[in-house]
């Protein structure tokens, strides 16, 4: 890989042309006009070769000249994977939430994991958190169906069921709509 090769990433739908390559670092202007630094194995060359004149409009040059010189911005990027998981999870297991559940009926357990779960609703709507995975277990469906009877009764909210994969049936994901600051 060198300069002035197409190049894009692995992992992403990233495209731009690589600007300059030091040990295992690449740094590159991507189509938006950004620069960004990638490891080399993150890269793949799509098309190998675009003339200086290409890769350095007349007037950019100077730009970049002077962009070079400054010190570069490391960018941290947010894998794929990390970028779809939730910004919260609430565990609503009994066993989690009291020491001992001996003298607790069942309709009391109940209230104790409603009491959790509107807590940390509300704690998310103020802090501003969109995304949050309540994990409630299968059981007889007892505690999702007051979940959902709970999470109908906000405006601004939507759920359902959470990534299976990682949750199996156990989990509803809830998502926040953020009403714009004044």
């Amino acid at each position: 890989m060198k300069k002035g090769d197409l190049v894009e990433t692995v992992d992403d739908a990233i495209k731009g042309v690589v600007l300059r390559v030091k040990n295992n670092t690449v740094t590159l202007l991507s189509d938006d006009d950004f620069e960004l630094q990638f490891d080399l194995n993150e890269l793949v060359v799509i098309n190998s070769r675009i003339s200086d004149s290409e890769l350095l409009p007349e007037d950019s040059a100077a730009l970049l000249a002077e962009k070079e010189t400054s010190k570069p911005r490391k960018t941290s990027r947010v894998k794929p994977k990390l970028r779809s998981q939730p910004a919260m999870e609430v565990d609503l297991h009994i066993h989690k939430l009291v020491k001992s559940t001996r003298k607790l009926a069942n309709h009391e357990m109940l209230n104790v994991q409603m009491d959790t779960a509107k807590r940390q609703l509300d704690f998310a709507i103020r802090k501003r958190i969109q995304r949050v995975v309540f994990i409630h277990g299968v059981g007889d469906g007892v505690l999702r169906a007051e979940l959902e009877y709970l999470f109908r009764r906000y405006e601004n909210l939507k759920y359902y069921d959470a990534d299976f994969q990682k949750y199996g049936r156990g989990a509803t994901e809830v998502y926040i709509f953020q009403s714009k600051l004044p």
